[in-house]
């Protein structure tokens, strides 16, 4: 099936076919991509660039008016109809049903899934995104320190809850990969890598998290899903 939508003038499909995936390598971006390449979903990436404030055109808010990455075109959406998605969270959860894989049907392990995922977007990356402007970007400047500190000690709080949590525990709901994992450990490698906050939140204080985030930049498909959409 093939279908237009405005967002192909500006980022043309050469597989309309697939479904179609505008991103760009962030913590929020690589959910999707990572999510796509764990399960094995044929699609076509298209980078959308910050610097050229892609996500401002009239092409991409189209798609999603928020004007935030990722967001997809799926060709075969439910019912066999296409669908046009926005939001990190909710695309995980669509693809995870779509496929039926990496969340789990059980009602009890599906919710507890669904329960750090929203912890993920509600806490995890508002707090660890603020605390990396305050740190590495223009808000490093400022000489009050007051509003880095807080973040920083919010982020302190959150690794906290998930070095405890995973103690004893392989993935987030127990030995289960799932878009829950998929949602936090690129948000927490940010965080110590890219931001470079590791020492400001005392990143040798949680081993529980280290192990977990060190098996999941391990699996293939993580290595994958980080490098896409790749930058030009």
């Amino acid at each position: 099936m093939t279908w237009t939508h405005p967002i192909t003038a500006q980022w043309p499909a050469q597989h309309p076919e697939r479904l179609q995936l505008y991103s760009l390598p962030t913590p929020n971006g690589v959910k999707a991509s990572i999510a796509l390449e764990e399960l094995g979903l044929p699609y076509e990436w298209h980078l959308v660039s910050f610097e050229k404030n892609d996500q401002f055109s009239p092409a991409f808010l189209s798609l999603n008016p928020n004007n935030k990455i990722p967001a997809i075109l799926d060709p075969n959406g439910p019912g066999g109809k296409p669908l046009a998605l926005w939001e990190s969270g909710a695309i995980l959860v669509y693809l995870a049903e779509k496929t039926g894989q990496l969340l789990a049907q059980d009602p009890a392990q599906r919710y507890e899934t669904l329960q750090w995922l929203m912890w993920q977007m509600g806490g995890v990356g508002p707090m660890f995104g603020q605390l990396g402007f305050f740190h590495k970007f223009a808000g490093k400047d400022f000489e009050d320190k007051r509003p880095r500190d807080r973040y920083v000690a919010e982020s302190r709080r959150l690794l906290g809850v998930l070095d405890k949590h995973l103690a004893g525990r392989t993935w987030m709901v127990g030995d289960a990969y799932s878009i829950a994992d998929i949602a936090i450990f690129p948000w927490v490698r940010n965080l110590v890598g890219f931001y470079g906050a590791g020492e400001l939140v005392g990143w040798g204080s949680y081993p529980e998290i280290e192990r977990v985030l060190a098996t999941f930049v391990a699996r293939p498909a993580v290595e994958r899903g980080l490098q896409i959409p790749a930058r030009g």
